[in-house]
Parts: C-alpha cells; sequence; structure tokens
C-alpha cells in the first residue's frame, strides 16, 4: 500500500454531521429552518437543461456579494463554502513548520487543515466564563504566529469579540494574516469587513450557508486585500463552484428582506428561548450567533438521546475542552423553540 504524506496519515479528519437528519427538526448544525428565498427555487427551476450540461459560469456572483456588504468587487472570491475558503488560505499562506494559532473549542476544520501543512499548532483555552482570551492571545502574538484564526462570533461558545479588539491584534503583527471567520455575521451585525479593506493582513470568511438557508449548496466569500484574494485564487480549482450554487446565490442576494425577516425571527426566538432556559435553571452561554450552549441537569447524552426520541437533533458537545457536558442548540423560528422547550422541560425539571 502507498502510504500518503506523513501529515495526512497523522491526520484526525473533521467529522461531518450525520446522515438521516431529514426528518428531524434539526437544532443541531446552525442551518436555516425555513430555506432559502423563494426567488431561489424560482431561480433554479427557470435553469434550461443544457445549464447542466455546461461548465458554471461566474460573472456577476462576486459583484453581488461585493455589492451586499458594500465594497469593491476586487476585494471578493468566492468559494465553494467557507470550508473551501479555509483550505485556500492554508494552502497558499500555511507553510510547514509554522505556527498556526487559534482558541479552543473553536470551528473543527481549523486544525485537520493546519495539520496537513505540517504547521505547528497553537490552541489558547477559552476560559471558564467563556470570554474571548484576549490577554493569551496577545501574548501569544508576540511569537508572531504565521496564521490567526479568529472565529467570531465563535462557534460553538457563542462568544462575540468586538472588531475594535481584532483591529488592535492585526495592526500589532503585521506579518500574521489575521482571519476572522464570519459565518455567523447576519446575527450580530459586527464585522471586519471595513478593517479587511484597510489593512494587508485581515481576511474576513463570510457564507450564505446560515441566514440565507443555501447550506446545501457551499456558498462562500473571502473578503480581504486584492493580492490576498487573488493568491487564494491561485489555489482554488476553475470550477469549484456548481453552478446551481452561483444562480442560487445571485437571487438569494437579490432578496435581501427575506434573510433579514429571518434573522429577525431569529433573534426575537433566542431572546424567549434564553428567557425559558433560566426559568427552567438551565445554565446556558452565547452572545452571538443563532445557537446556544446548555447544559442539562444530569447526563447530556441522555438528554441528547431523549431529544432525539422526541423528534428533535441537537449537537452533544462531549469531550470538548471547557464546555464538556453540554450540547449546542440551533435557534430557529418561534415555533421550532416552542416545540424544542416543550421536550425540554422534563429533561430540565424531571
Amino acid at each position: 500500500m502507498i502510504r500518503a504524506r506523513a501529515e495526512v496519515e497523522a491526520l484526525t479528519p473533521y467529522a461531518a454531521p450525520l446522515e438521516g437528519r431529514r426528518p428531524f427538526l434539526r437544532l443541531d448544525f446552525n442551518e436555516s429552518t425555513v430555506g432559502p428565498s423563494p426567488r431561489v427555487l424560482e431561480a433554479i427551476r427557470r435553469l434550461p437543461p443544457d445549464a447542466y450540461a455546461a461548465y458554471p459560469e461566474y460573472a456577476g456572483l462576486n459583484a453581488a456579494y461585493a455589492e451586499s456588504v458594500g465594497v469593491p468587487e476586487r476585494h471578493v472570491e468566492a468559494f465553494n463554502g467557507v470550508d473551501a475558503a479555509i483550505r485556500a488560505i492554508f494552502d497558499a499562506y500555511g507553510e510547514k513548520g509554522s505556527t498556526f494559532l487559534t482558541t479552543a473549542p473553536t470551528f473543527g476544520y481549523y486544525e485537520p487543515c493546519a495539520q496537513q501543512q505540517g504547521m505547528v499548532i497553537d490552541e489558547v483555552l477559552y476560559p471558564e466564563d467563556l470570554c474571548f482570551p484576549l490577554a493569551a492571545i496577545t501574548r501569544k502574538l508576540e511569537s508572531r504566529p504565521r496564521l490567526l484564526f479568529v472565529c467570531n462570533p465563535n462557534n460553538p461558545t457563542g462568544t462575540l469579540v468586538e472588531p475594535s479588539t481584532l483591529a488592535a491584534l492585526a495592526r500589532s503583527v503585521p506579518q500574521t494574516l489575521v482571519v476572522v471567520d464570519e459565518l455567523y455575521v447576519a446575527f450580530t451585525g459586527r464585522s471586519v469587513v471595513p478593517l479587511a479593506l484597510e489593512l494587508p493582513n485581515v481576511v474576513a470568511l463570510q457564507s450564505l450557508s446560515k441566514a440565507a438557508g443555501l447550506a446545501a449548496l457551499r456558498l462562500g466569500f473571502a473578503i480581504g486585500h486584492p493580492t490576498i484574494v487573488e493568491r487564494l485564487r491561485r489555489v482554488t480549482g476553475p470550477y469549484d463552484i456548481n453552478m446551481l450554487a452561483v444562480v442560487a446565490g445571485k437571487a438569494a442576494l437579490a432578496d435581501p428582506d427575506h434573510t433579514r425577516r429571518y434573522v429577525a425571527e431569529v433573534l426575537a426566538a433566542r431572546e424567549w428561548t434564553l428567557d425559558e432556559l433560566r426559568r427552567l435553571g438551565v445554565r446556558c452561554a452565547g452572545e452571538g450567533g443563532n445557537y446556544l450552549l446548555v447544559w442539562p441537569p444530569g447526563d447530556c447524552e441522555a438528554a441528547v438521546r431523549t431529544l432525539r426520541e422526541r423528534g428533535i437533533l441537537v449537537r452533544s458537545m462531549a469531550k470538548k475542552p471547557v464546555i464538556d457536558g453540554s450540547f449546542r442548540l440551533t435557534i430557529g423560528t418561534l415555533a421550532d423553540m416552542r416545540r424544542f422547550v416543550s421536550a425540554f422541560s422534563p429533561i430540565a425539571a424531571p
């Protein structure tokens, strides 16, 4: 048997979602619970048969997203989901033996990407109160790591960092590429995009997967200095994004009101859910995003199984540092959350 590179042989791959989730109320992977704008479905239905046989064309996609976030098109590049943008950043800038700095726990795909490049991984643990470990990160930056990734708000802790704080960090280390994963920015409104236009060492990552409801079609964007964006384009396949995603993305961007309405409903449902969990005396955490961490009384894994038996999926945080014993709860519509609380209340107060 021919062995892969040593880094690949030693790799622990990122675990994708389980199959067979469709029949459930899916509150486990922070997806939209209402789906995309009707304009998306209409646009896909209008595709002629020959569109499926031709290679995809991308004209107008970057421009549409750039307009939606108020930046020049030269600062934007589309990817086959933010995961592909993350992979491209490591391919372009992740030098073997250099240091990758991030927090823990955080999004699980960063680490395997760093491992594949043979990077030294330096993780700073969140404290028990789940506040951003600013002092520790600042000290680590003194050694000038090659890459710093900050998920903001952090997945799964929900920790939110002010853009001004990230700006100060980026300015202190001009030789470090600071990547801010803003997958949930629609739910917070706090973005480093203006900083990514100003500083050549900042990249913001955004997506249409969550608030716009296009997770199945995989469409993400990197926003940064034109030189950074061009280097990421160099390490990306010429047809990585499929035509359905292109059509859907343009249609979703043409209907921002659909996304705004969903975000408003989620934020209202989030406050209602927080009130209900506090009423039940259940510990919960999360400053931003369409999700919360919940610590059920007793055995967390048993609670996750019971919720599944009642038709609701949540994601266990078992064995994750600092947050072991909790599960991550996606916030959907108010109707979704009423259903969750109805199923969870007997678990919280048996």
